[in-house]
């Protein structure tokens, strides 16, 4: 039997290091022995070449020097490659960001849409606010069938727009041989990871939190912190005085969750999410969290399962923080209760499932 062929936009490039990117990642891992997949990619997010991985397609094309026009030009040439060169069954596009390139995608494909993030602008992006709620309101409906891994964002979309997006969480997979201890020598550590460090994954209010406990074992922190100059300033100097370790961008998943595993306490200050891989990931290996009290956290855990903080509140983080090392073993409790939330509502293989089903009602419709 032929396998249909869909082309995936908006994931930027493979593998990946966080966000939308797993996610699409995952939803491949799973499906590529029904489907031929196809990932459209630029250089500025990957450092294959064109060709054949792990089971899909990836086309890559070459940055331009203009960042800020970078993306923008990826999502027209893969448009426009797609259109001219692409025998597909079906498009899968990722982000509402792109939206606008679902009018031209549709006169040759059906197409899927899957938001991870809407309604939300970062400080980097606020004067482009109004190409954002575009897409929002006029783009996104153009699709055939839209997604959202967010409840807020299916509720919100329901409330400002009347569509009806279909939900579908984000997964993760459970790793084994997480075993070998690392960073021992700086023992017990406290974790932060994003992938990019910027102001709205709230590093600075852990920073402030550490400083107002007087904080004196380790604060290890992964993820790219070059993103904003401005903020890569206010955060070595926040630093000044703490135990902090800075790691960088760490792609090898088995070496970022081996650090996880192994923190004291995994803290997820975050004030704009929608669905957060990187939390679900502290869930993963049964690290106790601190996490920000965010709808998008909140839609995922209870206060069962994680211990909540008031967000963007340092003064509260710190107490929460000086609570849970001492009742510790409440938190290794209420690890283990993330834990069994997670391997019964969020794990990719059923997840899916619910991806293929869709997919196999637009191709049927053709």
């Amino acid at each position: 039997m032929i396998k249909k062929s869909i082309a995936i936009i908006g994931l930027k490039g493979l593998p990946a290091f966080g966000g939308a990117a797993s996610v699409g990642e995952n939803i491949i891992g799973e499906l590529k022995d029904q489907y031929d997949f196809t990932v459209y990619s630029i250089s500025s997010h990957t450092n294959l070449k064109s060709g054949y991985y792990n089971g899909y397609k990836q086309i890559v094309f070459k940055k331009i020097p203009f960042k800020r026009l970078n993306t923008l030009y990826y999502y027209l040439i893969s448009t426009f490659h797609a259109l001219l060169f692409g025998k597909y069954d079906l498009i899968h596009l990722h982000h509402r960001d792109a939206a606008f390139i679902i009018i031209i995608l549709k006169l040759r494909y059906k197409v899927i849409i899957t938001t991870h993030g809407s309604f939300s602008v970062t400080p980097k992006w606020e004067k482009y606010k109004w190409f954002f709620q575009i897409n929002e309101k006029y783009f996104v409906k153009q699709a055939d069938i839209i997604t959202s891994v967010s409840l807020e964002e299916k509720r919100r979309y329901k409330d400002l727009t009347n569509l009806d997006v279909i939900y579908i969480p984000n997964g993760i997979k459970v790793y084994n041989n997480l075993d070998k201890l690392v960073f021992i020598q700086y023992q017990p550590y406290l974790f932060f990871g994003a992938g990019r460090i910027i102001r709205s994954k709230g590093l600075h209010i852990v920073l402030k939190a550490l400083k107002n406990l007087n904080y004196k074992s380790y604060l290890l922190v992964a993820g790219d912190i070059e993103q904003t100059q401005d903020y890569k300033k206010e955060i070595l100097k926040l630093s000044e005085g703490i135990n902090v370790i800075f790691l960088g961008l760490i792609k090898d998943k088995d070496e970022l969750l081996s650090i996880i595993k192994n923190a004291h306490l995994f803290i997820f200050p975050s004030n704009m999410e929608a669905m957060s891989m990187m939390l679900l990931e502290g869930a993963s290996v049964k690290t106790p969290i601190i996490c920000s009290d965010i709808i998008a956290n909140k839609d995922i855990f209870n206060d069962d399962e994680v211990l909540f903080f008031q967000t963007d509140n340092f003064v509260d983080l710190s107490q929460k923080i000086k609570y849970a090392e001492n009742n510790y073993n409440e938190m290794i409790k209420k690890a283990e209760k993330a834990y069994e939330r997670l391997i019964k509502f969020y794990n990719w293989k059923e997840i899916s499932k619910k991806y293929s089903i869709l997919y196999n009602k637009l191709i049927e419709i053709d």
